[in-house]
């Protein structure tokens, strides 16, 4: 029988005290001592949402009930622990006070903490250490995988869920009728916790409030809780399947491409498309080639060969990870999932550095990739950074496309003295040019060629064009709403507006449309709907198809014809008889405006007046 303990923390969480009352080992006369620093460890666990503080807390009330009942005098002795001594908890603080109150006490201290009965032993105290046998294998979980399970999904209070397939080829069904009970959820998620606890394959990757991914050797599970999430939930996932590099079918070209020149790789596709298993299949190969291969994961769960080390996240920060990596001299680096600018960032370095980079992004198509470097890299660097990439779905590779810098006049451009660097998005099978990236203005521009190529220029403004119309749009339907934009080049812009706004818009000695012209850094032609209008007096010509059907309605000093909205953006000519008195382009409106007191207004007044024949026909 022991007469006088101090409990450790460990010893609690483990829930192996109240047995010694039980069996009696613990019994009347004898002493229980709770450290206080015990007590505002499991506290502090507690408020963050840790399993091991609920757990704790509840052995402790286990623990008085027994006692009060058996009549065991429990006490909670000892200091309350600093700031200074919860920062160093890591380090071992916290177990120091309690090995103090063991030794203040004269007590045997019992501890499920190897290191913790080993120092107490040094420092003379009598110590009872409980070895804790934790499954590593044969887990709960692991009942509800068969060969197709991809992923399982628990919920509380919901029945339980699978994905059961192949990677981007796979059903969402539920594998039982029977609601999850929320302590059946609890009591998993311990045995999980426990079992990476003592694993050496095994570890905490993310510990939040609500939040905790954990991987336990092949199995990546991420437990959610409230706050974070509406109810306790358990999300477990596992590669199905390990794939060689030649079970792709890759073409010889493409191979030869990652044998000898692929540097900047990045496999892109949605979550669940396979991306991570091309990654290891891609890491297997080099390795094969008597290449030095490393991984950058978070959490570690690529399937790779033993001769790979996985790192993880040095001290939460890849780029201390990256600091170690490049003193170890790594021929290829996989970086599983680029998530952050920091991510993005690091890779960027170490490709810089000469390390060949292979990184796994999330991306609906191919070129979303190369857009998500745009934001965090200098354009002109990208094609030293990323080479290729290969876009994955349902498993299969989709595309791959090739990157390079040239400078050249961007398609859809005439002017030689328009020529800029110019990043070039080829399809690696074909070599066809399928986007260009470059800079517009003070924006980087994404211009996909096919649609270039599929529409005339003379019909259809280009990608670049409709993105700075827009943003000029935005500046000068401020003034009038009917603004009609047209691009000369791409420091150029042609602007048409109402009469009355456009002293506004100059403003006194042009200071106004100065400050414009700065703002979108492009120069900005300003012109009246009056002078849109080209004037033709002796020209004579047959009118006699494609007339256009109009309104008109005079005012005190000018006249106003309106078309139906079809015509917008058309070319119109104005006839009086048989004589062209004017042509002009539709404005957004569908309406002209001329003043009476012009030449062209006085004609077609003069001729709506005496009924003289005014027709209006396209072109």
């Amino acid at each position: 029988m022991i007469q006088k303990v101090v409990l450790d923390t460990s010893v609690i969480i483990d829930q192996k005290v109240s047995p010694l009352i039980l069996s009696g080992e613990i019994s009347e006369g004898s002493e229980v001592i709770v450290p206080i620093a015990a007590l505002d460890e499991l506290q502090a666990q507690a408020s963050k949402r840790r399993d091991e503080g609920f757990v704790g807390l509840e052995e402790l009330t286990r623990i008085r009930q027994l006692c009060d009942e058996r009549k065991i005098k429990i006490t909670f002795e000892g200091e309350r622990p600093s700031m200074e001594d919860i920062r160093l908890a890591g380090s071992g603080r916290i177990d120091a006070i309690i090995r103090d109150v063991a030794k203040s006490k004269g007590a045997t201290l019992l501890t499920a903490d190897y290191v913790q009965a080993l120092v107490g032993k040094a420092e003379g105290i009598e110590v009872k250490l409980f070895r804790t046998e934790v499954k590593t294998a044969g887990l709960k979980f692991e009942s509800f995988f068969d060969d197709q399970t991809l992923s399982l999904h628990l919920k509380e209070g919901v029945v339980p869920f699978a994905k059961k397939g192949l990677p981007g080829n796979f059903d969402y069904m539920p594998i039982s009728d029977q609601e999850l009970r929320r302590g059946d959820l609890e009591e998993l998620s311990k045995e999980i916790s426990e079992a990476a606890r003592v694993s050496p394959a095994s570890g905490i990757e993310i510990s939040r409030i609500g939040a905790t991914v954990i991987q336990l050797g092949q199995y990546r599970v991420a437990i959610a809780r409230p706050p974070f999430s509406d109810g306790l939930e358990v999300t477990i996932v596992r590669p199905l399947v390990r794939l060689s590099l030649s079970d792709y079918k890759l073409s010889d070209k493409l191979t030869q491409r990652l044998a000898t020149r692929a540097e900047g790789v990045l496999i892109a596709g949605p979550p669940g498309s396979g991306k991570s298993t091309l990654a290891s299949s891609i890491a297997d190969f080099y390795l094969e080639k008597r290449k030095v291969v490393k991984t950058f994961e978070s959490p570690k769960d690529l399937q790779v060969s033993k001769g790979i080390t996985q790192y993880g996240a040095l001290e939460g920060d890849f780029e201390k990870t990256a600091e170690i990596l490049l003193l170890v001299r790594p021929d290829y680096t996989i970086f599983d999932e680029v998530r952050k600018t920091r991510d993005f960032q690091i890779f960027a370095d170490m490709r810089l550095a000469g390390v060949g980079m292979v990184g796994v992004v999330h991306a609906s198509d191919p070129v979303n990739a190369v857009q998500r470097f745009m934001t965090r890299v200098e354009l002109g660097m990208i094609p030293h950074i990323v080479d290729t990439v290969i876009f994955v779905r349902a498993g299969k590779i989709e595309r791959v496309l090739d990157l390079n810098l040239v400078v050249k006049v961007p398609s859809g451009m005439n002017e030689p003295d328009l020529a800029r660097p110019v990043v070039d998005v080829r399809d690696f099978e074909t070599g066809n040019l399928v986007y260009e990236i470059y800079t517009f203005g003070e924006e980087n521009v994404v211009i996909p060629i096919e649609e270039i190529r599929k529409n005339s220029p003379a019909k259809k403004e280009t990608g670049v064009e409709k993105l700075a119309t827009e943003r000029i749009l935005q500046v000068f339907k401020k003034y009038d709403p009917g603004a009609v934009v047209r691009i000369l080049s791409p420091t150029r812009a042609e602007v048409t507006l109402e009469d009355s706004v456009v002293p506004r818009v100059i403003g006194k000695g042009g200071s106004q449309i100065k400050e414009i012209e700065e703002m979108l850094s492009m120069r900005i032609d300003v012109k009246s709907r009056e002078d849109n209008i080209r004037e033709d007096d002796s020209q004579e010509v047959s009118a006699e198809e494609g007339e256009v059907p109009f309104d008109y309605k005079e005012k005190a000093g000018s006249i106003d014809l309106f078309f139906d909205s079809s015509v917008v953006g058309k070319e119109v000519s104005i006839f009086q008889e048989k004589e062209r008195i004017l042509t002009a382009r539709i404005g957004e409106k569908a309406r002209l405006r001329f003043s009476k007191k012009s030449e062209v207004g006085k004609k077609i007044s003069y001729g709506l007046r005496t009924g003289k024949s005014i027709r209006i026909v396209t072109g």
